[in-house]
C-alpha cells in the first residue's frame, strides 16, 4: 500500500478528538482501542484498501459526532424525525443474539420508531450459547428461543424472518431482500455475525479416488457446528453411530465433544495446537483439562493435522444440510501419519468468519469485520453501523454474547436519543465451559511472559483431581484468571477483573474461597446487592431483589424481567439460590 493511501487512512480514523479517548478511559475505567486505527494505519495495515475512499466521508462523520455531544442527535433521535413525517426509521440486517438483542433494546427506550429486522433464518432468534446444551440433551430446542412471534406484533416490529438481504445501495438508502422487497432505511445496522469456518480437507472414497473436499461437498455425516440446523444434523448422523471425531479443540469443539459422549459415542479431539483451548488456556490448564476429559471418555490428540476423511462409496440420504439425494457416508480421519481414526461422524469445530459479504459489496472498509468507531458507525457510512461477531472495533472482532449484548445496549440508546453521549470502548472477555461435569472460567490476559517481573502470578494445580487455578496481577490489578475443576471464586475474580479494582491484600483469598475472601460470594447472604450475578446480561444481585419484592417470585418470572440467566447460562444456580433465599427470608419475616 503506498504512503498517500496509508496517509487518508491516518486522517480518516485519527480525526477523533482527544476528548472523545479521555471520556471513554474515565466512562469505562479502561483504554479505548479504537484510536489504533491511525496507528494500525501507520504500521502498513490492510485496512485503508476500502476505508481510504472515505476520508473526506467519515472526516465530517467525525465532526458531527464531536458537535452533538452536549445536544439531542439527529441520527439518534429518530421517532422524532417519524412524527415529522420520515417512516424509513431503523433497519436491522440480522436476528441472531446481536440483531434480536438490539431491537428488544430499541423498544424497550422507544415504542415508536419504525423497525424493520431481516432475519436469514426461518426461526425465531435462538441463544446459541446453548446449542451444546442441545446437542446434550440437557436442554430441548424449543427452550432456546429468545423472542417469540407474539412479541414482534404486540411491540409494532416488522419482523421478516427466512428472508435474506442481498445487497444494500448505500446511494439510495435502500435495502434489497430475496423476497424481491426494496425497503429504505434512514439507519442501517448490520448484525450478520458469523459463520463456521469449513477448511478445505480432501475427501477419499473407498477405492482411493478423489471425491473433491470437505469444504466443496461434505460426505453425510460431516456437519459444521454452528447452527440449531446443524445441531439437529449432528444429532441425526450420531443415531446409530459408534464412532465420532470432533475437529477443533477450542471452546466449541469441546462443548461438542462432551454433547456427543453423553450420548453415547466414542469421541476423539484433534486439535492442531499443543494444549487444548489454547486461545484461553495456557499449556498447564490445558493437559488437567484433558485429563478431566479422559475421564469422561473423550480422548484428545493434539498437534494432530487432519489429513483427509475416507468415506464409503455413496449411500441413500443425507443430512437436511447436506449435498442432495445420494452421497458419500464418512468412515474415517486419516492423520498427517497416516493413521486413520474410524468416525461415524465428524464435527467441524474449527474457528468462525465475520459475515460480511453483504457489507464488503457495499464497500465498506473490512478488516476481519466491519470497522466501526466508538459509536458502533462504520467508519465509511455514517447511516450504518454494525454490532456483534461481524463487526470490528479496534483490533478486536468479539466472538463471545456478553460483548455484542454490551453494544446494542449502546447503540439504543444512541440511536433512540436516550443517551447520546453512550459510546463503547471494547469488553472484558470472560470465558466460560458450558459442559456437564466440567468447570471452566478464563478471562483476561491468560498468556504471559513468565520474565516479566511486573507481573504476579498464583498458581495452584492438583491435575489428579482435575483442579488447576492460575491468577495474573500487574500493578495491583487483575489482569487475567483461569479456574479449572473449581471455580467457587469465579464471581469475585471476574467483578475485580471487570472493575479493575483494586485487591485483597491476602492473595490466597482469589484462589480458596475457604480460608476468607472478598465480600462477594456464591452464598446470596454475603453477596452484596452490587454484585453482578448474569455477566451476559449486567444483572445485579440489587436488580434481582428488586425484581423479586415487584412480584416475580419465581426463576422464570426474574429472567423474563431481568433476562438473568439467558445468555450462557452459567449464571442459572446463583439465580435460583438467590429467588430461594429471598423467599426464606419473607418467611422469617412472616
Amino acid at each position: 500500500m503506498s504512503g498517500p493511501e496509508h496517509a487518508r487512512v491516518a486522517a480518516a480514523a485519527g480525526l477523533r478528538s482527544a476528548g472523545s479517548e479521555e471520556r471513554a478511559t474515565e466512562r469505562r475505567g479502561k483504554p479505548s482501542p479504537q484510536g489504533d486505527l491511525s496507528r494500525r494505519a501507520e504500521r502498513g495495515s490492510e485496512h485503508g484498501r476500502v476505508a481510504a475512499a472515505a476520508g473526506p466521508r467519515r472526516a465530517g462523520s467525525e465532526e458531527r459526532v464531536t458537535e452533538r455531544r452536549g445536544k439531542p442527535s439527529p441520527q439518534g433521535d429518530l421517532s422524532r424525525r417519524a412524527q415529522r413525517g420520515n417512516e424509513h426509521g431503523i433497519v436491522v440486517v440480522g436476528n441472531g443474539m446481536a440483531g434480536s438483542r438490539l431491537v428488544t433494546e430499541i423498544r424497550t427506550r422507544d415504542p415508536k420508531v419504525p423497525l424493520t429486522v431481516f432475519g436469514a433464518e426461518a426461526r425465531q432468534p435462538y441463544n446459541r450459547v446453548l446449542l451444546s446444551n442441545v446437542l446434550a440433551g440437557a436442554t430441548k430446542a424449543d427452550h432456546i428461543g429468545l423472542v417469540d412471534d407474539a412479541w414482534y406484533g404486540t411491540h409494532d416490529v416488522d419482523v421478516r424472518r427466512g428472508v435474506e438481504v442481498t445487497r444494500i445501495d448505500r446511494a439510495a438508502k435502500v435495502v434489497y431482500a430475496s423476497d424481491g422487497t426494496a425497503t429504505p432505511y434512514d439507519t442501517l445496522v448490520i448484525a450478520t455475525g458469523s459463520t463456521a469456518f469449513v477448511p478445505p480437507i480432501p475427501v477419499v472414497a473407498a477405492d482411493g479416488s478423489p471425491r473433491g473436499s470437505v469444504a466443496d461437498r461434505p460426505p453425510y455425516g460431516v456437519i459444521a457446528f454452528r447452527t440449531l440446523d446443524d445441531c439437529r444434523d449432528i444429532l441425526e448422523a450420531a443415531h446409530g453411530a459408534w464412532n465420532a471425531v470432533v475437529i477443533g479443540g477450542g471452546l466449541l469443539g469441546i462443548e461438542a465433544a462432551r454433547g456427543l459422549v453423553g450420548r453415547g459415542l466414542s469421541v476423539t479431539v484433534l486439535h492442531l495446537a499443543g494444549h487444548l483451548m489454547d486461545r484461553q488456556l495456557d499449556p498447564e490448564a490445558g493437559k488437567v483439562l484433558a485429563r478431566t476429559l479422559s475421564r469422561l471418555g473423550i480422548r484428545a490428540r493434539l498437534e494432530a493435522r487432519t489429513a483427509a476423511l475416507r468415506t464409503d462409496n455413496g449411500v441413500s440420504g443425507a443430512c437436511s444440510s447436506g449435498v442432495g439425494p445420494a452421497a458419500d457416508r464418512v468412515t474415517g480421519a486419516e492423520l498427517a501419519d497416516g493413521e486413520v481414526l474410524p468416525a461415524d461422524v465428524v464435527v467441524l469445530a474449527c474457528g468462525v468468519r465475520s459475515e460480511v459479504g453483504l457489507a464488503r459489496a457495499a464497500g465498506l472498509a473490512i478488516d476481519r469485520g466491519i470497522l466501526v468507531d466508538e459509536t458502533l458507525t462504520s467508519v465509511t457510512d455514517p447511516s450504518i453501523r454494525a454490532i456483534g461477531e461481524c463487526s470490528q472495533y479496534g483490533d478486536t472482532v468479539y466472538g463471545l454474547v456478553a460483548p455484542a449484548w454490551e453494544q446494542a445496549a449502546v447503540l439504543a440508546d444512541l440511536l433512540t436519543g436516550t443517551d447520546t453521549g453512550a459510546r463503547y470502548t471494547g469488553s472484558r472477555q470472560v470465558t466460560r465451559l458450558k459442559a456437564a461435569s466440567v468447570e471452566l472460567a478464563a478471562m483476561g490476559e491468560t498468556h504471559h511472559d513468565p520474565f516479566d517481573e511486573d507481573v504476579e502470578i498464583l498458581q495452584f494445580a492438583d491435575a489428579a483431581r482435575g483442579t488447576y487455578k492460575k491468577v495474573i496481577i500487574r500493578g495491583g490489578r487483575l489482569i487475567g484468571a483461569i479456574l479449572l475443576g473449581e471455580t467457587s471464586t469465579a464471581g469475585t475474580l471476574t467483578q475485580l477483573y471487570d472493575r479493575a479494582a483494586p485487591l485483597p491484600s491476602d492473595r490466597l483469598s482469589l484462589l480458596f474461597q475457604s480460608v476468607g475472601g472478598p465480600a462477594v460470594s456464591d452464598s446470596p447472604v454475603r453477596m452484596p446487592d452490587a454484585a453482578t450475578v448474569c455477566h451476559c446480561n449486567n444483572v445485579s444481585k440489587g436488580k434481582i431483589r428488586a425484581c423479586w419484592q415487584q412480584g416475580a417470585r419465581t426463576v422464570d418470572a426474574v429472567a423474563v424481567q431481568t433476562r438473568a440467566g439467558t445468555g450462557c447460562g452459567s449464571c442459572r444456580d446463583a439465580l435460583e439460590g438467590i429467588v430461594n433465599w429471598l423467599d426464606e427470608q419473607e418467611s422469617v419475616d412472616a
